[in-house]
């Protein structure tokens, strides 16, 4: 599967505007999308996999490769084509290890030091951010364009911007 980073999803139930997430999914790739991360914060094991399993149906019809946020359990247990762990979440040495090298591993940095890291520990890609405050994760750290291109200029992966992003800013 030919990996294309240009327009990366991350769900949110909370701020979708159908009904369904399959719905919402299929959407978004119509729409242009090239890469869907599920990203869900309080469901129970069983239930994460059942909505998994019903979303990869709608990226494989696309062979758009669907990322598990956080949990390499059901990232495995439904054949993901890979997982996104956060800084705070198991080490992403770890997670490739488990995971191994068939499976992508997506890591968030919020500076060039954890780039840097998470690049020497595996990582295929880097999720930067959060570029722009964001109702999904109020806690996140914003940052700065100037950061961004820090990090470019010491990481060779590939880099998706996350946190906030919408019609209006996806231009900057």
């Amino acid at each position: 599967m030919v990996i294309d980073y240009t327009l990366y999803l991350v769900t949110g139930r909370s701020v979708m505007s159908s009904k369904h997430l399959t719905e919402a999914v299929e959407q978004a790739i119509l729409g242009g999308c090239t890469m869907v991360q599920l990203r869900e914060k309080d469901i129970s094991f069983a239930d994460f996999c059942k909505l998994a399993l019903e979303v990869k149906q709608v990226t494989d019809k696309y062979h758009i490769p669907l990322i598990i946020n956080d949990r390499i359990d059901i990232a495995m247990a439904i054949k993901a084509d890979g997982v996104h762990i956060g800084q705070h979440d198991i080490h992403a040495s770890i997670a490739r290890k488990m995971i191994g090298n068939d499976m992508l591993l997506g890591v968030s940095a919020a500076s060039k030091e954890e780039a840097i890291q998470a690049m020497k520990d595996g990582a295929d890609y880097l999720g930067i951010g959060a570029m722009f405050p964001t109702v999904t994760k109020t806690d996140a750290k914003l940052v700065s364009l100037e950061e961004l291109q820090n990090i470019r200029s010491e990481v060779s992966l590939p880099i998706v911007v996350i946190g906030g992003i919408n019609k209006e800013n996806a231009g900057i």
